[in-house]
This record gives C-alpha cells, sequence and structure tokens, in this order.
C-alpha cells in the first residue's frame, strides 16, 4: 500500500525455497500508531492575480505520509516551474472542493517542502482573455511540468495542445483523450482513453529501465488515492524523476547488497525463523511493498527531522485568561474524569492516522513530579477483517510556549518524536483542534496531521464552523482534507488509567451534558 520507487529487496527468489502456504496475515503487532506500518519562480508570479495566485474508498494508508512534509530544502538550485490548466468549474473527488482551490493549495503546500517550487494555477478558459492568455503563455514557456486535471472541452484542448509543445513533462488526469502525457520531453503515447495515468504510462515505459516502471505505478497509485497528500506526492515523484532530486524522497531507495548484509549481521535468526513461518512470511511479502525503513538497526543508514513547515501558532487565551502551562495540559486532560477519556477523534488531516477506527484519548498527569502521559486507544482491522484494541503510550513535555509540547514514543524498536500544539478549545470543551509535526528519525520518516477531536467523537456543531475553518486555516488545513475516523462500532475500549495518576490542576470540566456519552 506504499509507494516506494525502489523495494529493499525482492522476497520473490528468498522465498520459493520455503514457500509453504499463504494463510493470514498477523497484522496488528506490526501496526505503529501514528507511522504507515513500517513504513512533497517563475518570474510571473508576482503579476499572477488576475486570475489566481499561488501566494495555496476505502482508507488506504499512502506512502506519501509526510514524507512529503520533510523540512523544507534549502533553495540552490533554480526554481521548478509548474503551470496546472484545470477545467473551468470542475468538481474533485475530494469532498466536491473545486478542483482551481484544491489545485491552489496544493502550490501552497508544496513550498512547505521546497520554497523553489513554484505553481502557477490556471482554469481551460483563461486563454479566452487576452490578459490570461499572456500571462499563461509566458507561464508556459518557462514551465518544467504542466499538469492538466478534469480538462475536457475541446477548444481548450486544442488551444493546449498548439501552446504546450515547449513544456518538457506534461501529464494528464481525467481529461481529454487528445491530450498526450509526456515525460522527459517525449511523448507517451496513449491507444485507450488518455485519461488513466497509469495506461499512458505503461506503454511507453515498458521500454525503459524498473526505476522508470516504479515511477508509473507510484504516481498512478498515488493519483487513485485523491487526497492532497497523495496528489503533492504526485508532483514531487515526476520531479524527482525528471528534473531534479528531491531530497526528502531519498529515503525510498535501498543501498544495495551493504543493506541486506547489515540486516542478516543483526537480525539473521530472526529473518530465517520468519521465513519458516507462513504467517509471518506472508507478512513479509506484504511488507515488501511498502517503504523500505528498518525499524532498529538502521541499515540504510538514515535521518529524518522534525518538519519545520507548518508552523503553527497555539490559542493565546482560554476563558480570557493568558494560556498558562497548567491550563494547556488540563485542556489535552480534558473530559477524563466526568468522562472515562479525554476526547474522541472526529476526523484529522493525515490519512495514515486516520484509518484507524474509534481513536479515543487519555491525557493525565503521571505519579513522578511534573510527568505527564498521552495515551490513544484505537482499533486496528487487520487484512482479514479482525478487529483489535491497541495502546500506545506517549512521554509529554511542556514546549517554551504554553500550548506546545513535545511527544515522544518508542514503539516497535524506532522512536518517534513530535511537536505538537493545542491550536483551539473553546471554552466549554465542546471541541478541540491539536496541530503535530513528527519524525521518526532512523525510519526516514517526516509527517504533519492534526486531530479535530470532541467529547463524543460527534462533529462540532454548524454555530462552529466559522471558528473551526479559522482553526484549521492557521494549520495550513482546509475542511476538505479531513478524514473521518469511524466512531460506528467502538465497544468496551481498554482505558483506564494507572494506579497514582491525577487529571486537572487548573480548571475544571463539568457539563452534564456529556457525562452519558
Amino acid at each position: 500500500m506504499s509507494l516506494e520507487t525502489t523495494p529493499l529487496f525482492h522476497l520473490k527468489t528468498v522465498l520459493q525455497s520455503s514457500r509453504r502456504s499463504t494463510p493470514s496475515i498477523p497484522g496488528p503487532s506490526l501496526v505503529h500508531h501514528r507511522l504507515i506500518p513500517f513504513h512533497l519562480q517563475v518570474s510571473v508570479s508576482q503579476s499572477f492575480r488576475a486570475k489566481k495566485t499561488i501566494k495555496p474508498k476505502e482508507t488506504k494508508i499512502p506512502a506519501v505520509l509526510e514524507r512529503g512534509t520533510a523540512v523544507t530544502e534549502k533553495q540552490s538550485d533554480p526554481p521548478v516551474r509548474i503551470v496546472t490548466i484545470v477545467g473551468a468549474g470542475s468538481i474533485s473527488p475530494l469532498k466536491r472542493a473545486p478542483w482551481e482551490e484544491v489545485m491552489l493549495h496544493t502550490a501552497k503546500r508544496l513550498k512547505w517542502v521546497d520554497e523553489g517550487y513554484e505553481m502557477l494555477v490556471f482554469t481551460d478558459d483563461s486563454y479566452q482573455s487576452k490578459d490570461q492568455t499572456e500571462i499563461l503563455l509566458k507561464a508556459l514557456s518557462c514551465a518544467d511540468i504542466l499538469l492538466i486535471v478534469a480538462v475536457t472541452d475541446q477548444e481548450s484542448v486544442k488551444w493546449i495542445e498548439t501552446e504546450s509543445k515547449i513544456v518538457p513533462n506534461i501529464v494528464c488526469f481525467d481529461s481529454s483523450p487528445n491530450l498526450v502525457n509526456k515525460l522527459g520531453g517525449s511523448y507517451v503515447q496513449n491507444e485507450n482513453s488518455g485519461t488513466l495515468f497509469a495506461k499512458a504510462f505503461g506503454i511507453s515505459l515498458s521500454k525503459k529501465a524498473s526505476d522508470s516502471m516504479d515511477v508509473e505505478q507510484t504516481v498512478s497509485e498515488a493519483w487513485k488515492r485523491h487526497n492532497s497528500d497523495d496528489i503533492r506526492f504526485c508532483l514531487l515523484v515526476i520531479i524527482n524523476a525528471y528534473i531534479r532530486p528531491v531530497p526528502i524522497l531519498k529515503n525510498l531507495r535501498s543501498k544495495g547488497f551493504s543493506t541486506l548484509n547489515c540486516m542478516v549481521k543483526n537480525c539473521g535468526p530472526q529473518i530465517l525463523n520468519c521465513l519458516l513461518d507462513p504467517d509471518c512470511r506472508k507478512a513479509l511479502q506484504c511488507l515488501n511493498k511498502c517503504s523500505p525503513v528498518d525499524q532498529k538497526n538502521n541499515c540504510l543508514e538514515l535521518d529524518a527531522k522534525i518538519p519545520e513547515k507548518p508552523f503553527v501558532l497555539p490559542m493565546a487565551k482560554f476563558r480570557g485568561e493568558d494560556l498558562s502551562h497548567e491550563t494547556a495540559e488540563d485542556l489535552f486532560v480534558g473530559w477524563l474524569g466526568s468522562l472515562d477519556w479525554s476526547w474522541r477523534v472526529v476526523a484529522g488531516q493525515n490519512p495514515a492516522y486516520d484509518q484507524f477506527p474509534c481513536q479515543y484519548q487519555l491525557f493525565y498527569r503521571g505519579k513522578a513530579k511534573d510527568s505527564f502521559w498521552y495515551e490513544p486507544v484505537f482499533q486496528v482491522k487487520t487484512l482479514e477483517g479482525k478487529v483489535v484494541w491497541r495502546r500506545r503510550k506517549y512521554r509529554v513535555k511542556r514546549g517554551k510556549i504554553p500550548g506546545t509540547f513535545y511527544f515522544s514514543v518508542l514503539d516497535n524498536g524506532v522512536v518517534s518524536n513530535e511537536c505538537w500544539t493545542i491550536v483551539d478549545v473553546p471554552d466549554d470543551f465542546s471541541w478541540g483542534l491539536f496541530h503535530y509535526n513528527g519524525a521518526a528519525r532512523v525510519a526516514g520518516q517526516a509527517y504533519t496531521g492534526a486531530v479535530l477531536v470532541s467529547p463524543d467523537g460527534a462533529y462540532p456543531d454548524e454555530k462552529e464552523s466559522k471558528r473551526l475553518a479559522s482553526a484549521l486555516e492557521k494549520c495550513g488545513i482546509k475542511e476538505w482534507e479531513l478524514f473521518t475516523v469511524d466512531n460506528c462500532s467502538c465497544q468496551d475500549p481498554p482505558l483506564g488509567l494507572p494506579e497514582g495518576s491525577s487529571l486537572h490542576s487548573a480548571i475544571d470540566v463539568k457539563d452534564q451534558k456529556w457525562n452519558s456519552t
């Protein structure tokens, strides 16, 4: 379920001598709560505001998982210029958000990766305006990538075909079959529909190296997931393959025999035992499709830093008073005491996290002085459909600014460090929005996200919509990016606190409305 360009090593030949059967995968023990299991200037930009200026299924676990939101790279190379043309009035599958809005937001999020990524967004009727035509033609004349989305109007198609010949990389999604993809300066002929990038890629790239085939699969699968992370990831993969290396994608590649040698040296008996066990072997086959990053010995010599962008400020006041560290901790503790949990997760921006059903949050003060803990309780669905409960334990330390915190967790041999921010909590504790930037250093993974919480797991009342939208905007998140958590079947969660724990210290949370939730 991952979008990697090069697998660590192929298990096909390794497993043939010990192949027995393929029973069910023992999935739950392999799932990390936050991370994927084992597991992105043109000269006319200042003048481009007449139209829009960039100055922004079942749920599957995407590989982008915010490998695409690693620390912003320093701009030392020439800018990468991207022009996007979307069908005027076209609607995306992302909660029916207009494609124009989706791509403008994608342009903003590309800047979190590298300030040198410059993307301008036009609608396909721009050529009908003299001023817009001049701007669009100037942008196309120096574009590295032309991305075409949902363009079906035949007059627009003809204009684009005529005026885009100079662009070295053209990729089309959900558009007219007359629009042809181009990669590395070579057209990719499509004898079928022209709307599916995977098909168009497949004809041309079958003659190229396996890396190019991996690019085809990566981009195709990412686009089909229809979320903002993977849309951006598509562009990063194309940049990496045909323009210049994208540093945050370097962790997708193995490093040859030395990698395998390190694995055998550190985990030889465990590897052998796994290969001889049918269940473990099937799990290994599944994981071979995921990111080639090891959890403990760091055979790939990986390193990931907590993303610097987006930088999100915490709320400054609560109930009319300046937010203190004690009050901020109490906001995390939330409803615990009145209820058996602090908060329930309603939705979140990170699909790899939010695909877990029935998420309960437990925040509490520990027995030791100044200790504070976070324990998420959540369900995991195995590949065979079995549902099991899982619980993790994070150590929480105060940040310098009240409302900011540092989280750390050891899970399956890998340490994850995260910076959390309390973005907003209303006076009545009816909902909350928490943002996080994190990294698992030796797994080479960096990620960002946010969680919308409430006492009962239900969406906030409509009267809160403006305040919620404002809080999301502080995080650089659109509401159509949120993935709703499945809170339908949450019987008997393993809640409860360690002996000696304590709860609020500065404020009380009392509202009979929620006591029977």
